[in-house]
């Protein structure tokens, strides 16, 4: 009785992830979302009450996402939807977000539709989006003297998002650049050998490449044994750590710009302090999925004590332009879009003894690649600003 009490008198949060689909990252995440709990509730918890963490497992597919956001609000009673990796994922339980007017905060899922084409008054986005990160290599790409482009996505939503944002920003810079190959494979069923094979007789002088987790892997093996990057310079989305990680052994790998976490070497104190907590809980590094799961919880908590309440509506109107810090430095939630203005890390992969460091880093603030008023209001629906 006394436990059932007390879990009624918790705030709960209600956390849909993909454990089956992409394990790895979404343990990560989880593990940050946990130790911003325990590091609310050791403080005091908020609003006088203890935060609690509803899991769910959405295995990847919209629709268990939707049964289990719908259960999470009608049986057990969240006060708040937050997680969420792929983007297809994200915008079915944004759907639930806004049916139910319960406020939803997304940590990870990337997609420009999530905020502006699909985006409603109750859903918020941490991560920098598809526009942003694109944003962020189409600069550096565009330094680039080679004219001829190929493409390698996952041909669902966030790939086709990255994509198309990707070539519009290089094309406002570099009208001159042509995209010569595109390689759409579905999400987890790539055939490496003929999508290398037509990026390769393309003849690129670089790639842009949205692949990702065993996909990515199998793109690196089999560009590496077609010698597909010797003559192109790779830029990638997100694949900084997981090719620094994993992929060490493939020293055709070089050169590639990518985003990615280099959690050695961030010198913030924020940063240091959320590093060292993580690995004292966890008893390894943290992840980069790790760094939005803590941030979620902690801007789903500043935005209750600043509202004074859990009432999604005073949610959506307290975190308009709400302002916090992070690991990885202060963000803010713009009014326009309910999009953080967190960045993200840009570094060059190169070689030392055998390894794969990523060098260079540098951390590129949100703010600065975040679409214009004029282009938000151009795709945001008006019913998503009321």
């Amino acid at each position: 009785m006394l436990t059932a009490i007390a879990q009624a008198q918790n705030i709960r949060i209600g956390e849909i992830n993909s454990y089956s689909g992409v394990p790895t990252s979404s343990q990560s995440y989880h593990n940050g979302a946990e130790l911003a709990a325990a590091e609310i509730n050791a403080a005091g918890g908020v609003l006088g009450r203890n935060i609690e963490l509803v899991s769910r497992d959405d295995t990847g597919i919209p629709d268990e996402a939707v049964k289990h956001a719908e259960q999470l609000i009608r049986t057990d009673k969240v006060d708040v939807l937050s997680g969420s990796m792929l983007s297809n994922v994200a915008l079915a339980v944004s759907r639930v977000a806004a049916s139910e007017k319960k406020l939803f905060l997304v940590g990870d899922a990337l997609s420009d539709a999530i905020t502006l084409d699909k985006g409603n008054r109750y859903t918020f986005r941490l991560r920098p989006s598809t526009y942003m990160q694109a944003a962020m290599l189409a600069e550096a790409a565009a330094r680039l003297p080679g004219r001829r482009w190929a493409i390698i996505a996952p041909n669902y939503e966030y790939g086709q998002s990255a994509v198309a944002n990707f070539k519009l920003l290089l094309k406002e810079r570099r009208p001159d650049i042509e995209f010569v190959a595109e390689q759409w494979p579905a999400m987890g069923k790539l055939k490496a050998a003929e999508a290398v094979r037509v990026l390769r007789q393309a003849r690129p002088d670089a790639i842009f490449n949205a692949t990702f987790g065993t996909d990515l892997q199998q793109f690196v093996e089999e560009g590496s044994r077609q010698g597909l990057f010797a003559t192109s310079t790779v830029y990638s989305m997100s694949a900084g750590e997981a090719l620094g990680d994993m992929l060490a052994q493939y020293d055709a790998v070089r050169n590639w710009v990518v985003l990615g976490y280099p959690p050695d070497q961030i010198a913030t104190p924020e940063h240091q302090r959320f590093r060292e907590a993580y690995l004292k809980r966890y008893g390894e590094k943290p992840h980069q999925a790790a760094i939005f799961g803590y941030s979620t919880i902690m801007a789903i908590v500043c935005g209750m004590k600043k509202a004074g309440s859990t009432d999604s509506d005073k949610l959506v109107t307290a975190m308009r332009g709400m302002n916090m810090d992070t690991p990885v430095g202060p963000v803010v939630f713009r009014v326009q879009d309910q999009q953080s203005s967190m960045g993200a890390f840009v570094g060059t992969l190169g070689y030392k003894d055998g390894r794969s460091p990523s060098s260079d880093w540098r951390y590129l603030d949100g703010t600065r690649y975040m679409p214009d008023e004029t282009y938000v209001k151009g795709r945001r629906p008006a019913s998503a600003m009321r």
